[in-house]
């Protein structure tokens, strides 16, 4: 989006210019000499321009061609949830079909009927969830966000200290906000959730753009990682999302494939199954087929109890859930539990759940969340958390004094 200009080749070609009159008009007492020198000064300064000028071209080729790269690099390969083109000097960027959005660097210039026009880079802005937040902080763009809906389970010491001094304002949670606050941390953009609890009509009164983040509705753990390239659009740091991106995706699939390559090298092997979930208010919540944390099982060498069902997830009566997992060799928990949570708290929750092979066998696999900051860091970190689960499931895989991060098995 930005024109590139050989000033050293000019400057240095005008240098040149100046050389050859100082030798051809005060040369006076040996005019032969002075003829000599201008005559191989012309030539060299002919040759040097050419030279200069190829190299300027290459170089002007080379950036055309780096600008090239990052702007293919931009356009997703496991996001569902937003496309992105360029048009000369205006980014294009569609989330679904009713956002859209014209990035531009400066603001007057022409953007299609239907978009909306983004001054960027933007300064600041206020993040909803901690998935957007996670995006700023891979990142190193804290800087940017100037405003934060709450911060339970807040573990980020440099977000803590803006809290605490004020650089990061809390403008309460969905549809309870702050209009006052929301202003007070003076947003170029906000971005949401559109789809969640909402309450952004008195927001939206404020003028101010609100950009919907969708990682959220990812169902592959790359598409979901790759919303960082989103956030680096809108910032300014395409370049850097674009690096981060890579690396986060070279090490997901290259772990990917070492299990993929071993997984029937033992004969007879079986493949671990796992299950996930627990009671709450009287019902199981069982991500689906689809979801991204069956995703990442399978990506893993793990089979997930309830891979056949196409749905993202559902609530399911205990009795169902018991049919479908009460066989499967591991199972996977996430909550808050204040305190060391045990088998013991675990049936204490539901004494049902010791009816379960996994329970029996010790082989339930667990994260805290006011212990670890999963949902603060994990949305950019999938290649870490599929690497715990391989460290479960297969630990020959990973190095033998390997720590998990956010899943371990529970003692």
């Amino acid at each position: 989006m930005k024109d590139e200009k050989c000033t050293p080749a000019i400057v240095f070609f005008i240098f040149l210019f100046i050389f050859l009159f100082l030798i051809t008009h005060f040369s006076l007492k040996n005019r032969t000499f002075a003829a000599m020198m201008k005559s191989n000064i012309v030539s060299a300064t002919v040759c040097m321009a050419l030279w200069l000028c190829g190299a300027c071209n290459q170089r002007d080729k080379t950036a055309a061609d780096s600008t090239a790269s990052v702007d293919s690099l931009l356009c997703p390969k496991y996001a569902t949830g937003y496309q992105v083109r360029d048009s000369a000097d205006i980014r294009l960027l569609d989330m679904g079909k009713d956002y859209h959005f014209a990035l531009v660097a400066t603001d007057d210039a022409t953007i299609p009927e239907g978009y909306t026009k983004v001054r960027v880079p933007i300064k600041n802005t206020i993040c909803m969830t901690a998935l957007q937040l996670s995006n700023f902080t891979i990142l190193d763009a804290h800087d940017v966000v100037k405003g934060l809906t709450g911060t339970k389970n807040l573990f980020d010491s440099d977000i803590k200290a803006r809290v605490k001094d004020g650089r990061i304002v809390k403008i309460g949670m969905e549809g309870n906000f702050d209009t006052e606050m929301v202003l007070a941390a003076n947003p170029d953009i906000i971005f949401i959730s559109p789809f969640k609890r909402g309450g952004y009509d008195a927001i939206r009164e404020t003028g101010i753009t609100l950009v919907p983040h969708l990682g959220y509705k990812e169902l592959d753990p790359l598409g979901q990682a790759e919303w960082i390239k989103v956030v680096g659009m809108f910032i300014g740091k395409e370049k850097e999302a674009c690096e981060v991106f890579s690396g986060i995706e070279q090490r997901y699939n290259d772990l990917k494939s070492k299990v993929q390559g071993s997984r029937f090298k033992v004969q007879g092997s079986r493949v671990p199954t796992v299950t996930s979930g627990e009671m709450h208010y009287g019902n199981w919540h069982a991500v689906g087929g689809k979801n991204y944390l069956a995703q990442i099982f399978r990506d893993a060498g793990a089979d997930y109890v309830i891979h056949d069902d196409e749905t993202a997830g559902e609530d399911l009566e205990f009795e169902k859930m018991y049919e479908l997992a009460a066989n499967a060799d591991y199972w996977r928990i996430l909550n808050s539990y204040p305190g060391e949570f045990s088998y013991e708290a675990l049936k204490a929750s539901e004494p049902r759940n010791e009816l379960f092979k996994a329970f029996k066998e010790r082989k339930v696999i667990y994260c805290n969340m006011k212990q670890t900051p999963y949902y603060e860091i994990s949305p950019v970190k999938p290649d870490v958390l599929l690497k715990d689960f391989v460290a479960i499931f297969h630990p020959e895989l990973v190095e033998k004094d390997y720590k998990p991060t956010f899943y371990g098995l529970l003692k």
